[in-house]
This record gives structure tokens, sequence and C-alpha cells, in this order.
């Protein structure tokens, strides 16, 4: 061999090594990115950094607190206006202390309180996340913070009194899962952040620990061991399934609604179950603690109760007279955890606003737009203290009023109508009830237009689930009808509630699917008679 060919055939062994050498830090990258891309997922950072409508991670998102309201930051790597010549430095500072790029101090209701004790390594792949995204041009629009908490200096006050950088520490004493599942309560998931009494904003270990709290209007519940009032008569396997599904299933039900359901689609219910279970090994953990007092209201248990007249007129004919619901079909009240909570929030917020069709469950009408406050108010009282629940009575005045003015809703009309996401979907409800053919649809009419409609809108997008079939059909059904609601002959709230109770009907159980002509009444889910 020449030397000039040994020569050559080095080079060639060389390239072949830096090449094997490329792809395998390739290769690795490409797995920090996407180990990155579940630990986003788990601290559920989609939530506060994607606003509604807008690009993912975008930013702008308005998060109220106490002090106002704050836009939350463009995560996505464009040069301008979001991390793009962010170092990982510079990430990290944010990340872990709570120190913008600029110096600044960052408001508390960015958990970096939590956040401090995500590892190094964690935190680095979190950042290369990030910085794979599609960068994004979204510049941030301004905090509605008065003075003088617009201030920001003025936070070294609370970063003095509440804020330790620290990493999480294992209980050497402690099992393998239950560390696992302290690192991701007390660190990505940042469930203190909500489920904390949280006296003071961004406080993670003082102010009740998981014994629940008030957030952004909604009540999260007591999540502590306690037998009654938190998880404590929960099996790991029911609570598991919540945290994937947001019901519980057995004689202890609860639906998420609010921030937490939220939390479930776009956090918990796309995290393994080995980190889930996990997570309740280490809540089991926790100290039991009862939030309220409990006080044996035997009002409630007797004919004439408060509130008894307008639940057997509002709310029996769904949730039935014992309380039980509908199995599958209507969740309980009677036994149910969320119902049952220190706060009275959660309920008062979802019978003035209503809910989508959501885990299997039918939309609920927001039933309470044809209510007074003071119906509502006795009402809530009386579903959390009979039939054996127990629950603090409402107390603050006002707090109906404030959930009137704060939830606005497409069920409660009084906000734009539901958009649909999925392409397949939405083809299909064109398709099936575009055009005219759901505008001026009287009540009448639901049942023959929604059976022909409902089996045309499952087959064209199969996989998009029942639910989805449901609330598509209700937004198709507000866009067509919205600007008319006044003519109609019920208030919105009922009419569309109506007909999104026809369409669950319709979507759920075809097999029970009635006859009826155009203009003659459905022989089911006729509304009781108000006294």
């Amino acid at each position: 061999m020449s030397r000039l060919t040994a020569l050559g055939s080095g080079w060639l062994a060389v390239a072949a090594f830096l090449s094997v050498g490329t792809a395998r830090a390739q290769e690795a990258d490409a797995d920090l990115v996407k180990r990155g891309e579940y630990l986003v997922t788990a601290g559920d950072c989609t939530a506060c950094h994607t606003k509604a409508g807008g690009k993912y991670m975008a930013g702008n998102y308005k998060l109220d607190t106490p002090i106002g309201a704050i836009k939350t930051p463009n995560l996505t790597p464009d040069d301008e206006t979001g991390i793009g010549k962010w170092t990982y430095e510079t990430f990290e500072k944010a990340f872990r202390h709570g120190i913008g790029d600029e110096g600044e101090y960052l408001y508390p209701a960015f958990p970096f309180g939590w956040y401090t004790k995500v590892s190094d390594e964690d935190t680095k792949a979190i950042f290369a996340y990030l910085k794979s995204l599609t960068p994004v041009k979204e510049k941030r629009e301004e905090n509605e913070i008065p003075f003088p908490f617009n201030v920001r200096t003025a936070l070294i006050t609370w970063r003095t009194a509440f804020f330790t950088a620290e990493r999480f520490k294992p209980d050497p004493n402690a099992s393998a899962e239950v560390n696992r599942g302290g690192y991701l309560v007390e660190g990505l998931g940042h469930c203190g952040m909500c489920h904390n009494e949280r006296k003071l904003v961004g406080n993670s270990s003082l102010a009740g620990r998981f014994g629940g709290g008030v957030i952004d209007g909604w009540y999260a519940p007591n999540i502590t061991p306690d037998g009654h009032q938190g998880i404590g008569a929960w099996s790991d396997a029911e609570v598991v399934t919540y945290l994937k599904t947001g019901t519980a299933p057995g004689n202890r039900p609860g639906v998420a609604a609010g921030p937490m359901r939220q939390t479930i689609e776009e956090s918990l219910s796309k995290m393994t179950d080995a980190d889930l279970q996990a997570m309740v090994a280490y809540l089991r953990t926790i100290p039991a603690k009862q939030t309220y007092k409990e006080k044996d209201l035997q009002a409630f248990n007797q004919p004439g109760a408060p509130g008894a007249d307008t639940y057997l007129t509002y709310c029996s004919s769904c949730h039935r007279p014992d309380g039980k619901g509908v199995e599958g079909a209507i969740p309980a009240l009677a036994g149910n955890t969320s119902v049952q909570s220190a706060g009275p929030e959660s309920v008062i917020n979802v019978i003035v606003g209503g809910l989508a069709a959501q885990s299997g469950y039918a939309p609920m009408p927001a039933i309470g737009q044809e209510m007074t406050d003071e119906q509502i108010k006795n009402v809530t009282d009386y579903i959390r203290n009979s039939w054996g629940n127990k629950a603090p009575v409402v107390s603050e005045t006002g707090v109906v009023a404030t959930a009137r003015q704060k939830i606005k809703t497409m069920m409660a009309g009084n906000a734009p109508c539901s958009t649909i996401d999925d392409d397949k979907l939405k083809a299909g409800v064109e398709q099936a009830v575009g055009g005219d053919r759901l505008k001026g649809l009287k009540p009448n009419d639901f049942v023959p237009v929604l059976a022909r409609a409902a089996p045309q809108v499952k087959a064209a997008a199969p996989e998009a689930g029942d639910d989805a079939v449901v609330n598509g059909l209700l937004a198709a059904f507000c866009q067509a009808n919205r600007s008319d609601r006044e003519a109609e002959p019920l208030p919105w709230s009922a009419t569309i509630g109506s007909f999104g109770n026809v369409a669950y009907s319709q979507v759920k159980n075809p097999e029970k699917r009635v006859d009826a002509m155009p203009g003659q009444p459905p022989a089911s889910g006729a509304r009781p008679a108000k006294p």
C-alpha cells in the first residue's frame, strides 16, 4: 500500500468515526428534546403560556391574580419576542430563581417557588424542548397591575419571606415511588399553587398545605388523605382514574371543572400511569387535614329544606331527587367529593356557566341563568348538605353575583360560540348540519334533526370521540342561532341546554332513537314545570 493510499484510508476512517459521533449526538439531542416535551407537559406549561386561539407557547394568556392581570411571556425561540437569544444560564435563572433576562424579579404567579426543586438534567431538557419549537413573533402585552404592585423591586419582601432556592431532596426513608411522586407534586406539578389554602400569592409551603383553596374564582379541593373532605376514601386506582379522565368511579363521584379540567386535558392525562401512581403514593404521605369543621346540618334532610324547591324544579330531572344522577351519563351529587369542598365557588360556577360534554357525561345547561342569586345560593347549600353530604353553607355575600360577572361561557350565552379544532369533525358537522339547517330550529324538532345528523357526524370523524361530537354539534347550533336567541320561546341557556342533551342522547344511545316528525314534541327530555 502506498503512503498516499494509507493516508487516504486513515482520513476515511476518521470521517466515518466523526459521522457516527455526529449521528449519536443528534440522537442524544432528540432524546433530550423528547424528554423535555414530557416534562413541559407534566408542568402544564401550555395552560398559562398559550392564550385561547393563540399559537402554542406564544404567551399573552391573561392570568388573573389578586394584584391584577398578568400577561404571560412568549416561550418560543423567537429572537425578538421570545427566548431565541436566551442562553441556558438565562433560562435557568428565570425558571428556578424567578429573575428575568434583564435582572428583574418575576411575579410569583410564575411558580418558580416550585420549579426551583427541578433537577439540573430536567431543566436542561425543558430548555432544549422550548428551543426546538417553531418561533412565533408575538410581543408580550402589558400587564394590568396598578401601582404599587407594578414596582417589581418591592417583590424583594416576598422573596425574602417565602422563597428559598433549593433542589428536591429525596426522603431516605421513603420508597423510590413516593420520592418520584414528591418530586412531581412539589416541583413541576406545583400542585400546591392551587390546592394550598394560599393566603399569600405564590406561598408554596404555608397556609394550609394541600387543604384546598380558591384559584381564579374556582375552588381547588382538599387533596390530603382526610376521609371526608380529602381523598382518603378514594382508592389509589380511583384517584389515578380521576387524574387521567376528570371523573372518579366508585361511590365517591367527582367531576373536574374549571382550571382542573384544563390541567387534566393538557397535562395529567398525557402522563404515564407510573408517574400518576407515584403522585398518588406521595399524597398519601401528607398529613390528613380538615379544611372546615363538619356540622350536622339536619335542616337539609327534611321536607321544605332551603333550596329543596329550587332543586326539584331545575335539577332533579337530570340529577334525580335522590341526587344519584344517571350512571355514566349524569354525575351523582350525593357523596360527590367535589361538591363537598370547603368553598362553594366551583359548584356556583357550574350552575351559572354550565359544562360542555366531558368524560362521557352529558353537557350541563347553564341553568343558573334562569335562577335568582338567592335561588343559586340556596340550591348550592342544599346539594352540599343533602343525602349525607356535609359542607359549609354559603356565607360570603356577593359570591353568586361575582360568579355571574366572571363566568363567561357559550352555554350561558355571554361568551363567543366554541370552535371545532378537529378538521375531520369540522367537515362532518358542516356536511350534516351546515348552512341554514340549524338556523331557527325549534326544540320540538331537535330529535328528528339530530337523529339523522348525529350518526353522520360520528361516521365522518370516528376518532374524535362522543364528547367531541356532542360539543361540535353544540358549537354549530350556537353559531347558527346566537344572533336570534332573544326571539326564542325559551331563554338561550335553556334552548342550547336542551339541544345539547338531545345531541348527547342521539350520539350515545342511537338504539333509543325515537321516531318523531318535525313540529311534534319529543318523547323525552321535557323540562319540569316551574312552580
